[in-house]
């Protein structure tokens, strides 16, 4: 509702009445019921206000206009039964009006469908001829409607039932600015002027309701098929504003008005109304398109700052307002989302001083002239003098208005618009504001649980992504994250760098279907298997593999893509699995690029016995792997092999000495509809290749003296003399511990890098050895590991496919 302030009321009838008197003066106006009732917004003080007449089978009483807040925030109706216990339908038959409460309209379960606020419904019959109309109003104030209310809401009344839009007659000739669809067929039959409004003459027309609609802006369609398709349709009057095409200069605005008429004994519905210019109609700011733009806007707005904006884009214009501020009303503190104009100096000293950053706060009970707007919940307008707190003051000084943002049963937030110059609040400018509040409070608490959602998934994601990527022994990797700037939520991208033994690196790259939390909690699921599976020491295509049947078991409704390319630093080759990812690019050192063959298999989580070939790839010193998801490849404007062949261009064209360079250029393409993951590695070469020597331990009587043997000729070939018994030592007691413990394969590896001697002892058992804490002098075993660890510089045990590796590192003297 909106209040007036320090004016004074005892007048509001008196000026509801001239106001009536001014609108009935243009007797031929298509829009005077509802100019009508949004006076009755400004003078009754109603939130909302509609006029039900018959419709023509004369059993239900169907909305024909309607004003104020969307009627869903109440749970009314299209439409009440004639004999039931509606308001609408008592009044109709008792010719009396009937004024309800919230404790009244409990106990009437035709009156509303879900109970989601207290307020108070007024209804008052009319009559025009013989047909019952009826004025439905209601009302949010703590009393409802007083006296002045009641008296204002009598004249709109019979303002209402003294005219009703004509609709064409079935059969006869239909008015120049009217038309008639039938819904069963489609053929409509329309008036000279909408013909001279879309560029036709009679000839041309051939009387289907698609040669008109084929001349709309293609943006607008989806909102006009929701008006000419019979599934969409409801009983009571729509209106909509869109586009046509001209054969020069800009699209022009047109304006349907029209009303569905169910069919019955033969007769087909259809949909009757008019079509008018839009720029010869009523102002900017009483336009009913403004508020049916602005829910549009609220509609498609995912967080509090889209929110913000769509009511500053809404509202600054039309009224010519020289500030809007909006702000979330966190417990008893403001938070403020958007200050526009955004210019500190456009703002009041006291708020550049006390609100510094973008989003500022300040406790509500600082401006108690806010808070208590906010606790009647309904706009308040003060004209220019009207003694304020500076705060609010100076935010306008020739007219402030308040908007309280109701949001179910608590408030969501104010918005404030202030003028410099005196301003005159029209009726216009006040039904405008009351209809944007209700439609910004519902969206900003829709944005506020979206926000809250949207940071929790963010954070998530980014703890499950790593960190920082490891150094790697000959090459340099980097990778980069994007969430999507469209849609709701953060996706399930991820991407991982593994190092492996024997100077191994994996790089993996996936995708989770969906954006939402559990796409991103499914993300780090598999991030976390393929890594473990990886470091097990598990080949490429049964890594995959074990991450697939993984996600079975797991019996979630979504599903990922994977690429895994296991690298051998030492050798420049590499194994490439795809489970249903993009395949890696190559940029080779002089500057070709090629797209990867590999060979793919499914998605994870799709066939349990699926299979995930492997592919190879050779890699020379310089050589760039590029591994990307969807979102930076494909667009609604081209396909997926058009973005990797643009992206294989754009990776050729880079200079790959600097990676984060090319990072960042690769994205600077992104579409962003979509998340997007990008990891990529610079294969240069090891400067110097580890020497390795591998021996099979057989289940021998002799075989340790067999293990010391090889390792002496190994030595001896890499001339290392002065540690050879230690190492030999070394050599004794991890493979006795092997053979005695465990059963199986045993397998010795010998490696030599610069000064460092690695000995890795391999066996079947997954349990590695333990440390003894203390050993009796009567003992006859657990002293190998305190050996070992005594001639080590480091040693300790990995798992390996199949079982573990124990290690040892010895610093050699050279």
């Amino acid at each position: 509702m909106v209040s007036e302030g320090g004016t004074g009321r005892g007048t509001r009838v008196l000026r509801a009445g001239d106001a009536l008197t001014a609108l009935m003066a243009d007797p031929d106006s298509p829009e005077r019921r509802q100019r009508v009732l949004e006076l009755a917004l400004v003078f009754a003080r109603a939130t909302f206000a509609a006029a039900y007449t018959p419709g023509e089978d004369g059993d239900l009483l169907c909305l024909a206009d309607s004003a104020g807040v969307p009627r869903t925030l109440y749970g009314l109706r299209d439409s009440y039964p004639v004999a039931g216990r509606s308001p609408v339908a008592e009044a109709r038959r008792t010719k009396r009006p009937v004024w309800l409460g919230p404790g009244d309209l409990a106990d009437r379960a035709e009156a509303r469908r879900t109970p989601s606020r207290d307020f108070f419904l007024a209804a008052l019959p009319a009559y025009r001829g013989d047909d019952g109309v009826c004025l439905l109003a209601a009302s949010e104030g703590r009393d409802g409607f007083d006296t002045e209310d009641r008296k204002c809401l009598e004249l709109f009344a019979d303002a209402v039932a003294a005219h009703a839009p004509a609709e064409p007659a079935e059969g006869g000739e239909l008015p120049p600015g009217a038309f008639s669809l039938a819904m069963d067929s489609g053929r409509v039959e329309v008036g000279d002027d909408i013909l001279e409004l879309f560029g036709l003459t009679r000839d041309e027309f051939d009387g289907k309701v698609e040669t008109l609609l084929g001349l709309t802006v293609p943006e607008d369609l989806p909102s006009l098929m929701s008006v000419v398709e019979a599934d969409h349709m409801s009983i009571g009057d729509r209106e909509l504003e869109f586009r046509v095409l001209q054969p020069t200069g800009p699209p022009k605005w047109l304006r349907l008005r029209g009303r569905f008429l169910p069919g019955g004994d033969g007769r087909p519905a259809r949909l009757v109304g008019t079509v008018a210019d839009a720029s010869t109609l009523r102002a900017e700011v009483t336009d009913v398109a403004r508020v049916q733009r602005l829910a549009a806007a609220l509609a498609t707005a995912g967080t509090v700052r889209d929110v913000s904006q769509a009511v500053v884009a809404a509202l600054r214009r039309p009224l010519r307002a020289d500030r809007i501020a909006l702000a979330e009303l966190e417990h008893d503190r403001l938070v403020v989302t958007v200050l526009d104009p955004p210019e500190p100096e456009a703002w009041p000293e006291l708020w550049r001083l006390e609100w510094r950053s973008e989003w500022p706060d300040a406790p509500v009970r600082a401006m108690p002239t806010l808070a208590g707007a906010l606790r009647e919940g309904r706009a308040q307008i003060w004209p220019a003098g009207t003694a304020l707190e500076p705060a609010l003051a100076d935010v306008g000084p020739g007219g402030l208005a308040v908007l309280p943002l109701p949001a179910g049963n608590r408030m969501a937030g104010a918005c404030l618009i202030g003028w410099d110059r005196s301003h005159d609040f029209g009726p216009d400018e006040r039904a405008l504001l009351t209809a944007s509040a209700g439609l910004a409070g519902q969206a900003l608490m829709r944005a506020h649980a979206f926000d809250a959602e949207h940071e929790l998934v963010g954070m998530l994601q980014r703890q499950l992504l790593p960190r920082r990527l490891p150094k790697l022994p000959g090459a340099v990797a980097v990778a980069r994250y994007l969430p999507a700037t469209a849609g709701l939520e953060v996706g399930g991208d991820w991407y991982d760098v593994i190092p492996l033994t024997d100077n191994h690196v994996a790089l993996v790259i996936g995708d989770v279907q969906g954006h939402s939390a559990a796409a991103a909690t499914l993300m780090g699921q598999m991030r976390t298997a393929i890594r473990a599976y990886a470091v097990e020491g598990h080949p490429p295509d049964v890594v995959v593999s074990h991450a697939n049947r993984l996600l079975v078991d797991l019996e979630t409704d979504l599903f990922a893509t994977c690429a895994y390319v296991d690298v051998d630093m030492e050798e420049g080759s590499a194994w490439c699995v795809r489970a249903g990812h993009l395949p890696p690019v190559l940029r080779h050192p002089d500057g070709s690029t090629h797209i990867a063959e590999a060979e793919g298999g499914p998605p994870l989580g799709v066939a349990a016995q699926a299979d995930f070939p492997m592919s190879p790839l050779r890699l020379q010193p310089g050589t760039l792997v590029a591994l990307t998801t969807d979102g930076l490849v494909e667009s609604a404007d081209a396909d997926i092999d058009e973005g990797m062949a643009g992206f294989a261009h754009a990776l050729g064209a880079a200079d790959p000495a600097h990676l984060g360079l090319v990072a960042d250029a690769l994205l600077g393409n992104a579409h962003r509809g979509d998340d997007v993951a990008l990891l990529l590695m610079r294969y240069d070469g090891m400067a110097v290749r580890p020497r390795r020597e591998t021996w099979t331990v057989w289940r021998l009587p002799e075989a340790v003296r067999h293990a010391r043997r090889f390792t002496r000729r190994t030595l001896r070939a890499w001339d290392v003399t002065e540690e050879a018994d230690a190492v030999q030592l070394v050599v004794s007691e991890l493979v006795t511990n092997a053979l005695v413990h465990t059963d199986g394969q045993v397998r010795l590896d010998l490696t030599l890098v610069n000064s460092r001697l690695r000995v890795a002892v391999a066996d079947t058992s997954p349990r590695s050895p333990v440390r003894p804490t203390s050993i009796g002098w009567e003992a006859t075993g657990g002293r190998g590991l305190l050996l070992v660890e005594a001639m080590s510089a480091a040693w300790g045990t990995v798992p390996v496919s199949g079982g573990k590796q124990v290690w040892s590192e010895i610093t050699l003297n050279r």
